[in-house]
This record gives C-alpha cells, sequence and structure tokens, in this order.
C-alpha cells in the first residue's frame, strides 16, 4: 500500500459514520439473554439500511468483564459469551457482503489482571514479562502490605 493510499484510507474514514454495538445488550440471537454474533449477524441487512458506512464492535474479547470488556484476558480469541471466532470470520464477511466496514475498538495500553503477560510480569522482576508493566513496591502499614497498585507480587 502506498502512502497515498493509506492517506485516503484515513481521510475517508474522518468521513465515514460507524454504528456502534456494545454486543452484550445488542441482539440475542441464540436466546440466552445476552447480545452475541448470531444476533448481529441477524441485524445485518437493519444495520445497512441505517445508512452507515460501518460497524464498530466495542470490546468482544475474553475478558473478565471488570471494566465493561476493556479489561482484554486474550487478543486472539472472542468472549465466549458472544460466540467464536468462527461466527466472528460469518460476521465480518456478512458486513463486507453488504459494502459495510468493521472497526475493533483494540484497547492496548493495558490488560486485564488473567491476560497471560500479567500473570507472568507478576511472578518475578527477572522473567521475560517483567517489563510489560509498571510495579512499585507495596507500602507497609501495620506490618501488612499495601497498595499503591492491587496486584502485589
Amino acid at each position: 500500500m502506498t502512502e497515498s493510499n493509506k492517506n485516503t484510507i484515513i481521510k475517508d474514514f474522518r468521513s465515514m459514520s460507524f454504528y456502534q454495538i456494545w454486543i452484550r445488550s445488542f441482539a440475542d440471537g441464540n436466546g440466552d439473554g445476552i447480545g452475541d454474533l448470531i444476533g448481529v449477524y441477524d441485524k445485518l441487512d437493519y444495520i445497512k439500511e441505517l445508512g452507515v458506512d460501518g460497524i464498530w464492535f466495542s470490546p468482544l474479547y475474553p475478558s473478565p468483564n471488570a471494566d465493561f470488556g476493556y479489561d482484554i484476558s486474550d487478543y486472539y480469541d472472542i468472549h465466549p459469551d458472544y460466540g467464536n471466532l468462527d461466527l466472528f470470520k460469518k460476521v465480518l464477511k456478512g458486513a463486507h457482503e453488504r459494502g459495510l466496514k468493521v472497526l475493533m475498538d483494540l484497547v492496548v495500553n493495558h490488560t486485564s489482571d488473567e491476560h497471560k503477560w500479567f500473570l507472568e510480569s507478576k511472578k518475578s522482576r527477572d522473567n521475560a514479562y517483567s517489563d510489560y508493566y509498571i510495579w512499585k513496591d507495596p507500602k507497609i502499614v501495620k506490618g501488612k502490605k499495601c497498595p499503591p497498585n492491587n496486584y502485589i507480587r
């Protein structure tokens, strides 16, 4: 891709309208009371009829949901409440067939405390993940370790 093409794509996105989907509450396709990818797929024609240029997904990655899904525990999968990668590929293909762009909300400045990088970083100051996070020694108050953070190692 040339620099000119990149600039055109960026400019195009600035003028597009997107329908943001908070998947958990958008459309329940399997009847379990939680929005999911089946529900999104079933609503693609509706979204297209709205006249938007694309879909913007709020986080739909695996997460303990302590932070509304923004605390991602696995960047390479789909939260099981919403479906799986095959269903996501089906939604992506269906959106593209309707001329809809797809954006993913991707949080890269922090992870879940359940993410494998965090769990490894927490184990030791000397492992390959020790500098993935900023650590500070706890304060000792009445013989007990207290935050500057909730993740005492």
